[in-house]
């Protein structure tokens, strides 16, 4: 069955995707198990990347049959897990996409279109709705502050995840501006 789904829909395409760069760069030079690719993605709540966390067990499959990761069978702490590493073809075609243009993220933001449709309602109501976005990026920033401090425990990617995580504390500070406009704004008369 799980053959077939590969074969068969959406997981049968050869083309690689934003997404398939980004858990090639996470399974990065040491490895990586599905289960530590959902669990480093749970830690920066989605900040950087945002993906059912089925894709982080689904996607190393397909690049395992596209051959650009190789898997084997480690203990876990109940179970074998599976655990994958970068061939030399999957290293190359790493290696080749970080010089490739990048482009400004995609951005799904709910809370500017509740300020875009705020004229089809009450300002209060959106007011209070954007009172869970300041939580948000308060439970963001802790997270960014705990993977600052992992960062130094892998060395050979500290001065990267350093750099990523100054990205994460720049987008929380630009929403916390934004909200603070928004809400001087809304709440003029």
């Amino acid at each position: 069955m799980r053959d077939a789904k590969l074969r068969t829909g959406v997981l049968s395409t050869d083309r690689l995707t934003p997404f398939s760069f980004c858990v090639l760069a996470l399974v990065g030079r040491d490895g990586a198990g599905p289960h530590d690719l959902a669990r480093m993605m749970r830690a920066q709540g989605g900040l950087y990347w945002a993906a059912a966390e089925s894709q982080w067990y689904a996607e190393p499959k397909r690049l395992e049959r596209l051959g650009l990761l190789r898997s084997s069978r480690q203990p876990g702490r109940t179970t074998p897990r599976t655990h994958y590493e970068l061939t030399d073809e999957g290293a190359r075609v790493l290696r080749d996409w970080l010089a490739e243009p990048s482009s400004l993220p995609r951005v799904q933001h709910e809370a500017l279109v509740r300020v875009l449709a705020a004229d089809l309602g009450r300002d209060e109501d959106v007011l209070a709705s954007l009172g869970s976005l300041r939580e948000d990026v308060e439970a963001k920033r802790a997270l960014i502050a705990a993977a600052k401090e992992r960062a130094a425990t892998l060395p050979h990617r500290e001065r990267n995840l350093r750099l990523a995580h100054r990205l994460g504390d720049l987008l929380l500070d630009a929403h916390e501006q934004w909200l603070a406009e928004v809400e001087q704004e809304l709440t003029q008369p």
